[in-house]
Order: C-alpha cells, then structure tokens, then sequence
C-alpha cells in the first residue's frame, strides 16, 4: 500500500502538525519502504478533540447499529487480507504464509465476534429493585505494539467500539503502515467521522501525549513491563483506567507420562513462530529428569526445520537484533548448554537470528528469567511435579503457559494451580472469546470476548 503523509483524525486525513518523519524499513532486506509523519502533541490533541465531540453520538448507537458497523469493519478486513498479508510482511518481515494465516486471518476473527458480542450482550440488568446500566467508559487512547499490528490493534478497537467508546489509536512506529491501512478499512466499512482516530509517532512524543491527555478517559497499552509501569504511574496521577497488556516468559510443562514427543514439537513451533516475537510463548520448556535428554534431542531436531528467510523472518529491527543475540551470548556465558542455533546472524542482509536451543538451563539464568523476544527456548530440568510448579511459577511474570500430560484431567489440575492467565491444555486451540491477560507484571485487565468488552464499560445503578 502507498502510505499516507498525514493522520486520519475526524473521518479524514491531514497534514501532520510538523515535518519530522518516520522511516518504515523492511527488516528483511534493511530497505526503506516508506515514510510515515511523526505526530505531535497537537497531533494527539486534534485527535483527541474529534474523538470526544463524536462520543455522545456514538454512544447514544443503538448496539445493533454498533454491531451492524463491526460486521462491515469484519467484511473489509476479510476482503483485503491479501494486502493486509504483504502490508505486515513489509514492514514486520514475517513470512508471508503466516502474515496471511494469523496477521492477516485473526483479526477478522476477533472482529467478527465483538459484531455478535455488541448485538447480545446485556448492556442493561435488573437486580432487586434497581437497574443496573454498563455504559462506554469514554474516550480510549491505545497504544499497540508492531509484533502483531493488525491483531493489536483489532483487539482493542474493537470491543471499545462495541461498548460505545470512541477511539484514538498510536501505533508501532516500527509497523505504521498496517495501522494506516486499518483507517481506510474503518472508513469504508462507514465509521462515522471521529469514531476512530490515528495518530502515528514515536512512543515518548505522541505515546506519552495521548496517555497524559486530559481528555483520554482510558488507555489501553499492549508492550513491555517496564514502560506498562510509566503509563500506569501516569494515569494513576489522573485516577484514569488502563489496561495493559504485558511481558511474559510462559512455561511449557511436560508432566511425566505426556506425549513427549508432540509436546516439544508444538512446543518449538510456539517459540519459533513470529521469529519468537510473541508476549505469551512458551518460552521455558520444563521436563523431568528421566525424560530430559531426549526432550532437548527432540527441540534440536525440531528447530532445524526453522530456516531463517523461509520459516522463520527476521527480527523487527537492528536494535531487537542486538539485544536478542546478547541474551544468547549471556546464556553461554552463564552455563547454559547450546544445542542449536548461537548468536551468529544466520544471514544478511536482515535482522535475522538464528533459532536457538538452550538446555541445562536453572531457574536463575537470565535466559530464564528475562524476556528476550526472539526465537530462544531454554529447556529446564524438574525433580517432581511439585518442583515443576514451584519453577513454573518462579517468575514475576504470569500470562500464559501450557502443560501436557496423560490426560487433560490430570493438566488441568496442574493448570489451576499455575499463576498465569491462560493455560493451554494439551494443545488447546486459540479461542477469540477467552480472556487473555495475565497476573502479576504481565499485566492489568482482560483482550477478548466478553472480559475484554467489559474492559471499556463502567457501572451505573438506578434505584427505584
């Protein structure tokens, strides 16, 4: 797609406020693709100021009027998944085969159901002798990340439509280009003007205006733990809502009798998909003793299979390039067991990092411990199940994680006891209705479904 040198604020695009830009590359080749504006404050205020005059009207929609929007907004989204599909492996360099399946085909899925989510849910309930009213919270500033644009952004635009708010969105600098392209899908699927809004720009400028503005009444940032703190600490200032969906390092249980060898095979794909650029992988790979050294004999052959530039693309840019290769370096350093991959670029040009595989890792390695984002899987060691907990659990961490086991009985009795937000069982499938979120520093508040639609909703009683 061609992107545009201006900001899609009340239905229309205009001119940024200054001349600063934002080179997109293309983390495969290092080639510049575009250029985008780097929005201002006043950028953010205009934004604002279109969003909070159309509140009251979208707001008043009858929810099956919002629904109606959404499932245009679903239809649009479906019937350009191909540019979609090339749009994000431009700018994010996943492979095109998974730009089509998951950043371009999930996102119609999660708007497809906040369309029937906004035409059956119970906005209005009796209880004893007053009614209760679940309104729109207001205007909402999200801020989304570049490793899933499209899903990211999906996921939070679309339940705040759904409850009635108006939206204005930051983006990735790294991946404006998707954001650019869902405006034009939100205009033709005929939003009306102000209903949703995007500002492109870099993180500390326009990021930080849209979550200081005194008109945001919530701001839902999807990111890491350290700037989730800032936008916490700075709505809390103002006594504003946030939902912040945060950094992960999940825990893949294999308990004794599972099937080992299914569970490192879909273990390793959900490490290495996406180049290891997803919040809720499952990261630490934990396998009793007696079956240990044929789990990691099973994670080297499996990994093989993920050829950089073919399999796996490359990471979003040069700075998370050096900073995924330094963690390997740092897991050689403290003792880890290298049995696949290294810190060596596997190919250039590109900010490709070859998959790697680390074993005899302990619990208080940095590898294990640290988010690193990057196709890296560390394979621990437990004694008893009791010790599998106790390391699954040893983390500040807590949004996703699996466990395998003989039967799904015995995983979920496991899995109730884990402290994260959302546990796979024995290969469970995505599901768009199920909370996803985490305890702990993963984060505050609920994506998806039902939860995540309540998350842009406040309480009103009536007493009679």
């Amino acid at each position: 797609m061609k992107a545009h040198d201006g900001m899609y604020i009340g239905g229309a695009w205009r001119p940024a406020g200054g001349p600063d830009a934002i080179e997109v590359v293309n983390p495969a080749d290092e080639q510049v693709i575009a250029r985008v504006p780097a929005g201002s404050a006043a950028d953010v205020d205009a934004a604002v100021r279109a969003a909070r005059a159309a509140f009251p009207g979208w707001a008043a929609t009858p929810p099956a009027e919002r629904a109606a929007r959404l499932a245009a907004l679903r239809d649009v989204l479906a019937a350009r998944k191909d540019e979609i599909a090339e749009t994000v492996t431009a700018e994010l360099g996943a492979p095109l085969a998974l730009s089509r399946t998951v950043h371009a085909g999930v996102p119609v899925l999660v708007a497809g159901s906040y369309a029937e989510l906004a035409a059956t849910y119970g906005f209005e309930e009796k209880l004893g002798t007053s009614t209760v009213l679940l309104e729109p919270v207001g205007v909402v500033g999200a801020i989304t990340p570049w490793n899933y644009p499209l899903h990211q952004i999906v996921a939070k635009v679309a339940p705040a439509l759904a409850a009635g708010c108006t939206v204005v969105l930051k983006p990735a600098e790294d991946t404006p280009l998707t954001a650019q392209l869902f405006a034009e899908a939100t205009e033709e699927a005929g939003l009306p003007a102000g209903v949703f809004n995007l500002v492109t720009g870099l993180g500390p400028v326009a990021g930080q205006a849209l979550a200081e503005h005194e008109g945001v009444d919530l701001v839902s940032f999807t990111g890491s733990t350290a700037v989730g703190r800032l936008i916490g600490a700075t709505a809390g200032a103002a006594v504003k809502r946030v939902a912040l969906e945060l950094g992960g390092k999940s825990a893949n249980v294999i308990l004794p009798g599972a099937d080992l060898a299914r569970a490192v095979a879909v273990g390793v794909a959900n490490v290495m998909s996406n180049s290891g650029q997803t919040c809720s992988a499952w990261t630490r790979m934990l396998v009793d003793g007696e079956r240990y050294e044929e789990a990691v004999a099973l994670a080297a052959a499996a990994v093989a299979k993920y050829v950089p530039g073919e399999r796996v693309g490359p990471v979003v840019n040069a700075g998370q390039q050096a900073r995924v290769r330094g963690c390997i370096e740092r897991g050689i350093a403290e003792g880890a067991r290298l049995v696949a991959g290294g810190p060596e670029a596997p190919r250039t040009p590109g900010y490709y990092v070859s998959p790697t595989v680390f074993a005899d890792v302990t619990p208080e390695m940095t590898i294990a411990r640290e988010e690193i984002f990057g196709p890296v899987l560390s394979i621990l060691r437990y004694e008893d199940v009791e010790d599998a907990l106790r390391i699954a659990n040893d983390t500040v961490y807590g949004l996703a994680g699996a466990v395998w086991a003989a039967d799904d009985a015995e995983a979920v009795a496991f899995a109730r006891r884990m402290d994260t937000g959302q546990v796979d069982i024995n290969g469970g499938r995505f599901n768009p209705l199920a909370p996803f979120g985490g305890y702990k520093q993963s984060g505050v508040g609920r994506e998806l479904g039902p939860y995540g639609l309540a998350e842009y909703l406040q309480t009103k009683s009536l007493q009679f």
